[in-house]
């Protein structure tokens, strides 16, 4: 990521929203209306960060355990967008009305909670900044990772040929193309039955 800013690939710049309170404690949580644990996020700096950031082509994205769940098309889809505005989830939630009125997408990378939606955030940017062209060192790279075929990567191997008494796949030693991409396909497609069943319905 450090090499796409430099390369000028991508502009990826943190915001506090502290810095859009007007109270003198830079307050950004509140109680819940109704009771209850914690503190929830308040709707009044972050509506007032969008619309300092916010331009025609921007997308607003919320950080969320209920949101759609990230996944590869997701990742492929986002990196077209020219700009994106990551809200981070905190705390016990986040008020309702920036959910209904300010945000375009909400986003979960997985079945659980984290403390703060900026890790989560981290995800979502590595997922989508290797999409961008000229980010990878070999464009082939993200084609042929995991999910972006709908199958799980096929399994790779490296020097030395033999390790600890196992031995590298023959086929990958032949030099005939034509078989190493039969093999590879194979073991993709034997990976993921093995491991994401659910990728085959």
């Amino acid at each position: 990521m450090k090499r796409a800013q430099g390369k000028g690939i991508l502009d990826l710049r943190i915001h506090n929203l502290r810095d859009w309170t007007t109270d003198k404690h830079h307050v950004v949580d509140d109680a819940p209306f109704g009771g209850g644990q914690g503190m929830v996020m308040k709707p009044e700096p972050i509506f007032a960060a969008v619309a300092d950031l916010k331009h025609r082509t921007s997308k607003v994205l919320l950080m969320s355990p209920a949101g759609r769940r990230l996944d590869q098309q997701m990742a492929a889809e986002l990196a077209q967008e020219l700009h994106l505005i990551i809200i981070c989830g905190h705390y016990e939630g986040i008020d309702h009305r920036v959910i209904e009125h300010l945000v375009d997408l909400e986003i979960s990378i997985g079945d659980y909670v984290l403390t703060n939606g900026a890790i989560a955030a981290v995800v979502l940017v590595d997922a989508i900044a290797r999409l961008l062209t000229g980010v990878l060192g070999d464009e082939q790279s993200a084609a042929d990772d995991s999910f972006s075929t709908g199958l799980l990567e096929t399994p790779q191997y490296t020097r030395p040929a033999e390790f600890r008494g196992w031995k590298v796949p023959e086929v990958l030693l032949s030099g005939n193309h034509h078989q190493i991409a039969q093999w590879r396909k194979e073991q993709a497609l034997k990976r993921t039955h093995q491991n994401r069943p659910d990728l085959l319905k």
